[in-house]
């Protein structure tokens, strides 16, 4: 089942399915606390990289934590891009800048790695 997306700006990526996406969101308060911004209608966001490893860091533990931290601490931006893979949305009210630069990292048809 799909669940969430964490992608870095060079397109590495760590899929986490509906499970695993559910018991991280319950954990991390909805990764609110390291949103940088968001879409309204879905879970798809931006979110600040070493805020996501603090906020992990300070969250019960999650089975896919310490990959997610690998991704963060080896980013190539300050910012992780989250998308949300069980909601199809076209994001037409998310309009701050943050979602140009999430569409723009997941546009890039630079190669693509997944863990």
């Amino acid at each position: 089942m799909p669940g969430l997306k964490f992608v870095d700006d060079d397109g590495v990526e760590v899929r986490l399915d509906a499970a695993e996406a559910s018991a991280l969101l319950a954990i991390t308060h909805a990764l609110e606390p390291a949103t940088v911004s968001a879409c309204p209608d879905c879970r798809s966001r931006v979110v600040a990289a070493v805020a996501l490893v603090d906020l992990l860091d300070e969250s019960a533990p999650h089975p896919r934590a310490g990959e997610l931290v690998d991704l963060a601490d080896e980013a190539p931006t300050l910012h992780l891009y989250v998308v949300d893979e069980a909601t199809e949305c076209a994001h037409p009210r998310w309009r701050d800048p943050g979602s140009a630069e999430w569409r723009d990292a997941l546009d890039d048809p630079g190669p693509r790695m997944t863990r």
